[in-house]
């Protein structure tokens, strides 16, 4: 059986579950006791399993980061919450040279199983500060995962999983995905980390995105399908590690691909993903790999410019196009150059 619940509310039942289920989990963050979560994550929490294992902290970023790491290394199994992925920047130290690099440090002495999470990206009109894909600076280290989950169900089963597993695991929540419902199984469904997950089938091209983005995409595939354009949709899920036999064998059948992510177009998860296509697909491939991603500039503060700068379904769509266009020139060169 399946409910229809929030994003946010699959999230709550991860927690809760994986807190009754191992007494070694604790939840420590800003305001996640008694005001119940900056986005209401851990409403109900601190009620029910009190103040030692729901913690309210400081605004310390790189203090309780540092203190979950370390109660990780003694056998607990923290979840760490940023209020937003932006202000990890403080505690970017505790989680590249601490959490990270303990195990290969100690020569496998010790583990780090913790969890760090909270909201990412661009919300609405929260200025440059708040609005930055952070995701693909941590997806760089190694002794990490990284995950961003599209949909309340991957959220709850993804988290479970990530919270049982004996690496740093962060994970990426769309601060605009909070609210979103959808269907999420009952019972301890576990959704393992580094498998990508096909939304959608189809011909024409490849979309591979994740998180907010994979909703875009959706988006886009709808208004292709009205012009007779079939798109099939990779949601990465996992960005590190990352699932490259999905993608690769997307693109062997559809021969174009496009990557669609929040982050800044200088490298990050999208060129990471144009790499591993080239070098394992090239030959499939009738067009180059092209890429729709947030503009090179901070985000501004003004409605319709932050509108403007990031991915919107008609940039995708219009990617798509151009994408099988140049496969069609290039496959047929003579009419091309008689057009």
């Amino acid at each position: 059986m399946a409910r229809v619940i929030r994003f946010r509310d699959a999230l709550r039942e991860a927690m809760i579950e994986e807190m009754v289920r191992d007494d070694r989990v604790f939840l420590m963050g800003e305001e996640v006791g008694y005001y119940q979560g900056a986005y209401k994550v851990s409403e109900g929490m601190l009620d029910k399993f009190g103040p030692q294992r729901v913690i309210d902290t400081p605004i310390a970023e790189g203090g309780f980061a540092g203190i979950g790491v370390g109660a990780a290394m003694v056998g607990l199994r923290p979840i760490i919450e940023f209020m937003t992925w932006n202000f990890s920047a403080i505690a970017f130290d505790q989680i590249l040279n601490g959490a990270a690099k303990i195990r290969q440090m100690s020569g496998g002495q010790f583990n780090c199983p913790i969890v760090f999470r909270g909201p990412n990206a661009s919300a609405v009109q929260v200025g440059s500060q708040h609005s930055q894909a952070m995701e693909h600076f941590y997806a760089t280290v190694p002794g990490l995962k990284v995950i961003a989950p599209a949909f309340p169900a991957d959220a709850k089963g993804m988290l479970k999983a990530a919270i049982r597993d004996d690496n740093p695991v962060l994970v990426m929540e769309s601060e605009t995905l909070y609210s979103i419902k959808g269907e999420v199984p009952d019972g301890d469904v576990v959704v393992p980390l580094g498998k990508a997950e096909i939304i959608r089938r189809g011909t024409a091209c490849t979309l591979v995105s994740y998180s907010r983005m994979t909703h875009v995409t959706v988006e886009a595939a709808a208004a292709l399908e009205k012009e007779g354009i079939s798109v099939e949709i990779v949601d990465l899920r996992s960005l590190r590690p990352l699932d490259e036999d999905t993608i690769v064998h997307s693109v062997r059948k559809t021969h174009h691909c496009v990557v669609v992510h929040e982050g800044w177009p200088y490298g990050g998860v999208g060129a990471e993903v144009a790499d591993r296509v080239q070098r394992l697909a090239f030959d499939w491939l009738d067009a180059p790999i092209l890429r729709v991603t947030t503009f090179d500039t901070p985000m501004p503060y003004n409605a319709k410019l932050e509108q403007l700068c990031m991915p919107q379904a008609g940039r995708v769509v219009s990617a798509v196009k151009r994408a099988i266009a140049r496969g069609r020139a290039a496959q047929n060169p003579s009419s091309s150059a008689q057009a």
